[in-house]
């Protein structure tokens, strides 16, 4: 499966997903720039985290300005899968793809440093594999997911839930590490062929980073192909 890694100017997980994606789950990954207007020949797309274009204006707002974002909507709207960590998901509601926004973390810090999710809607690519609650890193001063009073009853009434923040081992760690509505971590398009999510996947491949629970939830672009 080829898997096009879209690289923004200032966005810095990128190698991290291109070898998680390449290296650790054998896919054919390769770098797409952000300036290029075709996805040919790609069967998936990864958005990667980490601050693009400085996210000086706000998390994501110019990425899904760029020519690359008209792709990867037709993508999306063909039903092809399209994941975005991070500020990937920022970029992805930004450009209208998923709903809702991201917002500075409650408290107004960075933080760095694991928690467990828990996959609520298990009838996705991404999330059919996910039995059980996952340790991933999360990295953002920009995650606190919102939405609406409407829209974040449809996007719950829906099943537009991807993953919601739970408790892990340690007491002492708050269970949500930003303020998100509803412990929200990670939301779908309406189709579920689109997941955004704060957490790192790709940072949770291999066992010495760590966790290798990301790859439960790498693994739906395989699975999308082999339908």
């Amino acid at each position: 499966m080829r898997i096009a890694v879209v690289r923004f100017p200032g966005a810095n997980c990128d190698q991290d997903a291109l070898h998680a994606l390449r290296d650790d789950m054998g896919f054919q990954a390769e770098y797409v720039w952000h300036e290029e207007a075709s996805l040919a020949g790609f069967e998936g797309v990864f958005l990667p985290g980490g601050f693009s274009y400085g996210d000086y204006l706000r998390g994501g707002a110019i990425a899904a300005r760029a020519p690359i974002m008209d792709e990867v909507k037709r993508f999306a709207q063909e039903g092809r899968p399209v994941l975005g960590a991070c500020n990937g998901f920022q970029v992805l509601c930004e450009a209208g793809i998923l709903s809702g926004a991201l917002l500075k973390n409650r408290g107004l810090r960075f933080v760095c440093r694991d928690v467990w999710i828990r996959a609520e809607e298990r009838g996705s690519i991404w999330t059919e594999a996910v039995d059980r609650p996952l340790q991933i890193p999360i990295a953002h001063n920009e995650g606190r997911f919102t939405a609406g009073e409407e829209d974040l009853r449809r996007i719950e009434g829906e099943g537009l839930v991807a993953f919601r923040y739970v408790a892990g081992p340690d007491p002492a760690q708050p269970i949500n590490p930003n303020g998100s509505a509803n412990d929200i971590a990670g939301v779908f398009n309406p189709a579920r062929n689109v997941l955004g999510m704060m957490p790192h996947p790709e940072r949770a491949s291999r066992a010495n980073l760590g966790s290798t629970d990301g790859r439960l939830i790498l693994q739906g672009f395989a699975t999308v192909l082999a339908r």
